[in-house]
């Protein structure tokens, strides 16, 4: 494997670990921009010992156990009597995590599914309300719509994706 290719494998396995690994560390680092820096340096030293990753295992569970070190390190860099989480409860949160992360990978993939299956009228107000962020008053001028018909809409769409993607994820485990 070449050297672009690695970066590539890196990359996806990055893209689909980093929300079980920045749960974790948040979960365990109470300030946020610590808990960034402690996200950004296990990024940084997952990709310089990414030769070391065995492939045959889940590469959550790697990026998770060095998660529990750096976290481990930054409390004893910061000089504390006493370390907020026991090495033994940071263990069993990582497990935790692990055990989900394969669960919320099914829930998004089925998730893209149904919103793919949407009208693309239904996709247009979820992108307004979710990506561009606006109210439902903005939504309905930006339409030509009523606020009140708006929530309605969306109601019904949340509804619809919600039991697309229990269908779904019910068809997987059968």
């Amino acid at each position: 494997m070449d050297e672009k290719q690695k970066r590539e494998e890196f990359t996806q396995e990055w893209l689909d670990a980093e929300p079980s690994v920045s749960a974790y560390v948040f979960a365990s680092i109470s300030g946020f921009h610590d808990a960034e820096d402690v996200v950004q340096r296990i990024a940084q030293e997952l990709a310089r010992r990414f030769d070391e990753y065995d492939s045959s295992r889940p590469f959550v569970g790697w990026a998770l156990w060095i998660a529990k070190s750096r976290v481990i390190d930054f409390y004893r860099a910061q000089d504390r009597t006493r370390v907020v989480f026991s090495d033994e409860l940071l263990g069993h949160l990582a497990d935790t995590i692990a055990k989900q992360a394969d669960g919320r990978s099914h829930r998004r993939e089925a998730l893209q599914a149904c919103l793919d299956e949407l009208p693309p009228r239904s996709r247009r107000l979820l992108n307004l309300r979710y990506v561009e962020e606006l109210s439902a008053a903005e939504m309905a001028q930006e339409t030509g719509s009523t606020s009140g018909s708006v929530r309605v809409l969306l109601s019904r769409i949340r509804t619809a994706l919600a039991s697309c993607i229990e269908r779904r994820l019910a068809m997987e485990n059968a």
